[in-house]
Formats: C-alpha cells, sequence, structure tokens
C-alpha cells in the first residue's frame, strides 16, 4: 500500500477512510450512546455549583468549562497566499486551548471523569444526593474524604494537567506518571498544585502500563485510562452539544447544502474521538471528521489503516514517535476509540513539526491567537480537503480547526515557539 510507505517515510499524508459509512447504520452497534452523552452533561450541570466555587474563573459561565469559538478570516487569507491554495467556505477556530482551569481540550474529558468518581464515592457514602447543590462539596467534610483516596493517570501532559489540578482541587492524592515527551513546565506547574509526578525515560504508552500497575496494587486508588475510558469519551462529546448554541448563535448554517468539516489534533484518539461522536450525534452525515496526527506519531491512522487499531505501533514500522507536539506523541491508538470510529471518520492527514511552527507564527501574526504547537495540526485540514475534486461543492461549507491547548504556556516557551516559526519557510505542495 503506497500510503503505508509513505507513512513510513515520514511524509505528510492525507487518507480517506474507505470504511466511512452513514451515521444512521452505524449509531445503533457502538458501545456508546446519546443517552450516554446526555447524561454527562447533567453530570457537568450538577458539578456547576461546585466549580464556579472553588475556580473563580469559571463565575461569568456559571461554573460550566467552555471555550469560544471565532472567525478567523486573516488565517485564511494567509494560509491560501501561503500555500497556493483556496479553502472553500468559512473558516473558524474552537479555542479549546481557552478552557478554563487546564487550558486545554483536556479540561473536558478529564475533569468530567474525575468529578464522576468523586460524585460516585460520595453518593456510595450518603454524603451526596443528585438533588444537592454540589457547592457543599466546597468544604472541609469533603476534602478530608477525598484525601483517603488516590487518582492516577498516564500522560504527555494536558491530561495529567486537567487530572490533576481537578483531583488536587477535590482533595484526592494525585499521582500523574509521565512519559518523556512532557514539558518541564507542566511538570513544574503540576507539582505546583501538589501533585506528585512520576517521570519515565520512555514513551507515553510505558508510562500508562507502569501506573495502571501501581494503581491496580491499591484498592482505594482509580486509574484513569485514556486508551480504555468510555467516562473521558463521554466528557469530551459533551463538546458537540454546546458547540451546536454556539454555531446557532452565529447564524451558522449546518444542514445538506452547508456541510460542517472539523479538523482535531489526535494523540491517542479520545478527545478527538469524543467530540467527532458528539458531533454526529448532533448533526450526522452533514458533519465530517479528520484526525490530524505528527509525521513522527501517527498511531491512529496507522490503526485505522491496517484495521489493527491497537495491536500495531508506529515503532512497528520504524517510526520514532518524537515530535514536538508532546500531546500527540502516542506511538499506540486507543483501541476503544479506533473501533468506534472506523465507520464514523471521515479520513485523517499527518503534519510535520516544522509545519506546525509556522502555522503557530502566523496565527499570532494574523489574529493575535497564541497556541501550542500539538494545537496547529487540524489548520492543515482544510487546505487538503479543498484540494479535494470534489471541493467545488464546498462553497458554502464551514470549516472548524479544533486548537486543543495553549493558554497555559508560560510567555518564554510561546515566545520561542514564535521566534521559532519565524526561521522556517515552508511552501510544499500539498
Amino acid at each position: 500500500m503506497s500510503i503505508l510507505n509513505n507513512i513510513k517515510a515520514l511524509k505528510e499524508v492525507f487518507w480517506i477512510n474507505p470504511k466511512y459509512e452513514n451515521f444512521d447504520n452505524v449509531k445503533d452497534s457502538l458501545e456508546v450512546s446519546k443517552e450516554d452523552v446526555l447524561d454527562a452533561e447533567k453530570r457537568l450541570n450538577r458539578f456547576a455549583p461546585y466549580i464556579k466555587s472553588v475556580f473563580p474563573e469559571t463565575a461569568s459561565s456559571g461554573g460550566i468549562i467552555e471555550s469560544p469559538i471565532a472567525k478567523i478570516p486573516n488565517m485564511k487569507k494567509r494560509m491560501e497566499n501561503d500555500l497556493d491554495k483556496k479553502i472553500l467556505g468559512e473558516l473558524l477556530v474552537k479555542l479549546d486551548s481557552n478552557l478554563p482551569i487546564a487550558g486545554s481540550i483536556k479540561a473536558r474529558g478529564g475533569i468530567y471523569e474525575v468529578l464522576k468518581h468523586a460524585e460516585t464515592l460520595a453518593i456510595k457514602k450518603d454524603m451526596l444526593s443528585v438533588e444537592d447543590d454540589y457547592s457543599i462539596i466546597n468544604s472541609d467534610r469533603f476534602r478530608d474524604f477525598y484525601s483517603d483516596y488516590t487518582i492516577q493517570v498516564g500522560s504527555t501532559g494536558n491530561l495529567g494537567l486537567s487530572i490533576g489540578i481537578m483531583s488536587a482541587k477535590l482533595g484526592f492524592k494525585v499521582k500523574v506518571h509521565m512519559s518523556s515527551d512532557a514539558k518541564q513546565w507542566k511538570k513544574d506547574l503540576l507539582r505546583s498544585k501538589g501533585v506528585e509526578v512520576i517521570e519515565y525515560a520512555s514513551d507515553y504508552s510505558k508510562a500508562v502500563e507502569e501506573g495502571r500497575k501501581l494503581s491496580d496494587m491499591d484498592p482505594k486508588s482509580y486509574f484513569i485510562d485514556d486508551e480504555n475510558s468510555k467516562d473521558l469519551f463521554m466528557g469530551y462529546a459533551v463538546a458537540a452539544l454546546r458547540l451546536k448554541v454556539q454555531l446557532e448563535d452565529m447564524n451558522v448554517i449546518v444542514d445538506e447544502k452547508h456541510p460542517l468539516y472539523v479538523y482535531l489534533p489526535c494523540g491517542v484518539g479520545g478527545g478527538p474521538g469524543g467530540v467527532s461522536y458528539g458531533l454526529k450525534l448532533v448533526y450526522g452525515d452533514n458533519v465530517h471528521c479528520f484526525f490530524a496526527e505528527p509525521t513522527h506519531s501517527p498511531a491512529m491512522l496507522l490503526g485505522l489503516v491496517t484495521g489493527l487499531h491497537s495491536k500495531i505501533c508506529v515503532q512497528d514500522y520504524g517510526i520514532d514517535n518524537k515530535t514536538e507536539a508532546d500531546g500527540l506523541a502516542v506511538g499506540r491508538p486507543s483501541s476503544f476509540v479506533g473501533k468506534t470510529m472506523e465507520r464514523l471518520l471521515s479520513g485523517a492527514y499527518t503534519i510535520d513539526d516544522d509545519r506546525l511552527y509556522k502555522l503557530l507564527k502566523n496565527l499570532v501574526d494574523e489574529e493575535q491567537i497564541y497556541l501550542e504547537p500539538s494545537a496547529l495540526a487540524g489548520f492543515m485540514g482544510p487546505v487538503y480537503v479543498s484540494s479535494r475534486e470534489e471541493a467545488k461543492y464546498l462553497e458554502n461549507a464551514t470549516h472548524i480547526c479544533w486548537a486543543t491547548g495553549g493558554s497555559l504556556v508560560p510567555k518564554e516557551f510561546m515566545k520561542k515557539y514564535y521566534e521559532k516559526g519565524k526561521m522556517l519557510n515552508i511552501k510544499r505542495a500539498i
């Protein structure tokens, strides 16, 4: 297969999923349902009074953790000029980089699973009922109760931040097992919140494996498994219900004649998989989702192209899994997400690190939006899709690049990212 040869050669590739089916043909065979997503939304609403009471930055939203969406016409023009390709339709960015508390898409799934676990423990001990005002959780009584329990997770960075910050705030002991790809500032931030950070010289999969083993040895420890967690998936999926309201407020139409294209940076798959599933629930066949991965970490793409999912890793193809996009530095994809999305995902593509930095610099110049490198992976999607023969039908389309992280990046690091982007001159053909 030529695409496998190109992936192995670390070339940028664009792949259309041959197994894609209409949503109605697939939805009843999946492990997750619309009811699961609606249940997750209700739980987040129950916790809103607590979130508002402990994180003042959420006061204006009433304790709802949500991000803005924005049109980026100047960036669209810049990309068209730099790449000599017209982007058909309107270009928007979903700024999960600005999500309160954790500053990344992981504030959705990671925080949701922590909250669900906290709720389950408290209800089991008759300390809480779903009819209560959850602001009562902001008390020494609850913090003392949770301090008897531990939450653990394996992470390349952002998931660890979301789970560490939320768990510590509730009162849990927290252990975050971090791979060699994790940025030092993320480790430092976690430690400043009272989180125990355990570092590994190997990659993400090893950190998860060791974290799971240690957690299993402690009956009062709960391991949040980014590779297989249905709860994480549900937390991410709630984003689609909220996006629908935002698009309606912007008078953005999504129907058969006005398709929606969404491009999501992908690591192990939970975040983009959950968001994509939620979007399918909301928009059905009128939305088309694409995953974006670094050329050096194309784990999900390999799993989907071969059909092997978690039974294959990038190292099997001699790929080193070394990328500056730390949140995407995953060598083996989630089997749960791969199997869930294999008939729902429209396609996937890879992007090299240099292009990420160039896009980062241009987005600052054109829109004054600052993202971490991995969050720029989605931005090539509209160019690829608009370059296809079928693209003449896309004049009424809306493209959303999902910006997955960046607001917590220290200014000195963001400046280095920007300066690196300035040094690059990338105009390679698509």
